[in-house]
């Protein structure tokens, strides 16, 4: 993993994936792509764990595919976010928030509070 890089924190994948493609639909390598270019070049989704998440987000029902043209003139199965999967990506944003806030919380915490 080059420097500027970080691991994905588990679970995070497809989320990032849900929101790479509300934005626009993307053929795989483009969602990783994205993600890294959204992420300011921390997250860098190897394509041995993107491809496997396309499945199994297809099979949810959370996407759908479809073979299109590429701007260098090749077909490329291209990925879009089905209603099922805007709401998905509304859940899964809703909990990390709430989770991030947890985390926060008790990083910035300065003193022990009274447990009562």
């Amino acid at each position: 993993m080059p420097p500027h890089t970080a691991a994905l924190v588990q679970g995070t994948l497809e989320m990032l994936v849900l929101k790479a493609l509300s934005l626009a639909p993307l053929h795989g390598w483009g969602i990783g792509q994205r993600i890294e270019q959204l992420s300011g070049n921390t997250f860098e989704v190897p394509q041995g764990s993107l491809y496997p998440a396309l499945v199994r987000m297809g099979r949810k029902g959370w996407i759908k595919s479809e073979w299109r043209v590429t701007d260098n003139n090749r077909r490329a199965r291209y990925y879009l976010l089905t209603a099922a999967g805007r709401k998905q990506l509304a859940a899964e944003t809703a909990a990390w928030d709430r989770a991030a806030a947890g985390i926060r919380g008790v990083l910035d915490s300065r003193h022990l509070p009274d447990p009562a």
